[in-house]
């Protein structure tokens, strides 16, 4: 009596998931930006991303790879935003300076992401052995000064302000403002908080633009 074997029925198997870059970058940067390069793990990231750690290897080599690209994603989101309200020539030097860091205080506070500044915040505990991602943070909080002296020096020679004003100085004042509204934010300060701050700051910019200090 023969027998008649039933076909076998195989699974086929789905395509492979295809490593989307951006998406893994974008989650990345959060895990970056909420706990900062020491406290995120490869296991949180992989966790995060979904990618498998080889493929993260593959991509960017090793965490400290995946770190940069990461800032320059927060770059190309957040910073160039930004400092794109300083090259609006439709506005004066107080007018941009008070837009930027209105714009500034909205992006620290945006409930979607962590808080603060994610060089600032990402600065900070950093060991010996993290060198290298300690100079590029240094590097990226002197390119927020710097394009807040080039600014203030273009405006300058518009003669927006005095030509005996120090823009350097004037730029370094800014920058300190803005390290310490991420704090703010870090420590739970709201949007509203941080508009009061830049309120006092535009109160005060008259003696800030008209300051005259000796260069050296």
């Amino acid at each position: 009596m023969s027998q008649i074997s039933e076909p076998v029925i195989r699974k086929s198997r789905g395509r492979p998931k295809v490593f989307d870059r951006d998406d893994a970058l974008d989650k990345a940067l959060m895990l970056f930006w909420a706990h900062g390069y020491e406290g995120t793990s490869l296991a949180d990231l992989v966790s995060a991303t979904g990618a498998k750690a080889p493929t993260l290897y593959a991509e960017f080599e090793n965490k400290e790879g995946l770190f940069k690209a990461a800032m320059q994603r927060y770059i190309e989101r957040f910073s160039a935003q930004r400092n794109a309200v300083l090259n609006d020539v439709a506005l004066d030097v107080k007018s941009a300076i008070e837009a930027y860091f209105r714009a500034t205080a909205a992006c620290f506070t945006e409930c979607d992401k962590p808080a603060g500044c994610f060089f600032i915040c990402t600065s900070s505990a950093l060991s010996a052995g993290s060198e290298e991602v300690a100079r590029m943070l240094e590097q990226q909080h002197h390119a927020q000064e710097h394009a807040l002296q080039q600014f203030l020096a273009t405006r300058q020679q518009q003669g927006e302000l005095p030509a005996c004003s120090n823009t350097t100085t004037l730029a370094s004042f800014l920058a300190c403002v803005l390290q310490g509204m991420s704090v703010r934010a870090r420590e739970g300060a709201s949007r509203e908080d941080l508009e009061q701050i830049v309120d006092t700051q535009m109160a005060i910019w008259p003696a800030l633009a008209g300051y005259c200090s000796v260069r050296t």
